[in-house]
């Protein structure tokens, strides 16, 4: 049975596109190129895989099963693809996922060590949430990615990179106004207004545990896309929220109006590190990498130290 790893590779853009148009433009071929190797793969394999309808195609049963075996196929490749480009440790490309509140404040330096250490790796970054990213990961998309750990899912293995511990950032007068002398803890914040990310952000729900509340509390608000606009908010006054120790440094020199505290020990804290698929990477480029963007993490929590008011009760 003669097939090639482009068919398979054309035929499972097509699955995702459901459209011979679409599927061409995203695998660079012309339209009637990609329809005439779709054919060659159903007469060689001997049925089709595919009800050409007018707006969108539908996959016959017998091609629900040839597209199982294909992203088999082509997953195993990448593998071998993988294996060759890291064989000698970091080299050639990097595909790296990051989630949006680490990103902005790890990658400057962690791409500036990247670089010193090798000027002709080609870095190519995705931010993106942490669902996103896995899913990423999983289809070879991405090569490893920075996240919150635990990162649940199958196949996949984490290396820890360091500790980021939560700080209460809010104005002036808002956390002077929790300041007793009691000792600081997020489950004891009271009925102010709470203000986090949008849904599907780790941050988000690592927040309403530490914090005790559910997302239907009335003081809860959930609308910021980021942590920059979390930030300018509690620092004009609209509320309090829990922003990771790895963000001070940046926004508090973009926010002067926001303090932050810290929590009474144990502090809360979350602990981040890098993703990849089991056994993808060489083990001796994995460990180079998750050291240097170790490095890169405590750089910035080092940064941030200056920023933070200690609790009083701490």
């Amino acid at each position: 049975m003669n097939f090639t790893l482009r068919q398979l590779a054309y035929f499972k853009a097509l699955a995702e596109h459901r459209n011979f148009g679409r599927a061409a433009e995203a695998v660079h071929v012309s339209q009637p190129a990609l329809s005439v190797q779709i054919r060659e793969l159903e007469r060689t394999l001997g049925a089709p895989l595919v009800e050409r309808q007018t707006r969108e195609l539908v996959l016959t049963p017998f091609g629900r099963v040839i597209l199982a075996h294909a992203q088999r196929v082509l997953s195993a490749v990448e593998g071998l693809a993988l294996a060759a480009r890291w064989r000698d440790g970091l080299g050639g490309q990097l595909r790296l996922g990051v989630i949006p509140t680490i990103a902005p404040y790890i990658l400057p330096e962690a791409l500036a060590r990247l670089r010193a250490r090798d000027i002709a790796l080609d870095v190519q970054v995705q931010e993106g949430k942490t669902a996103q990213l896995l899913e990423a990961l999983r289809t070879g998309a991405l090569d490893v990615a920075v996240m919150a750990l635990p990162a649940e899912a199958e196949g996949m293995e984490a290396h820890p990179l360091f500790e980021d511990r939560f700080l209460l950032a809010g104005s002036r007068a808002r956390l002077a106004a929790l300041d007793d002398g009691a000792g600081l803890r997020p489950e004891g914040l009271g009925d102010g207004q709470l203000l986090l990310l949008e849904d599907g952000h780790c941050l988000t729900d690592q927040a309403l545990e530490l914090c005790g509340r559910s997302r239907g509390h009335a003081q809860i608000n959930m609308g910021a896309s980021s942590l920059a606009t979390l930030c300018r908010l509690v620092g004009a006054g609209f509320g309090l929220t829990l922003i990771p120790e790895l963000a001070a440094e940046a926004e508090c020199r973009a926010v002067p109006e926001m303090e932050l505290r810290r929590f009474s020990a144990p502090e809360p804290a979350r602990t981040v590190g890098l993703v990849q698929r089991r056994g993808s990477l060489d083990p001796e480029a994995t460990g180079e990498l998750a050291a240097l963007l170790s490095e890169a993490g405590r750089a910035a929590l080092v940064a941030a130290h200056g920023r933070i008011a200690p609790n009083r009760a701490a």
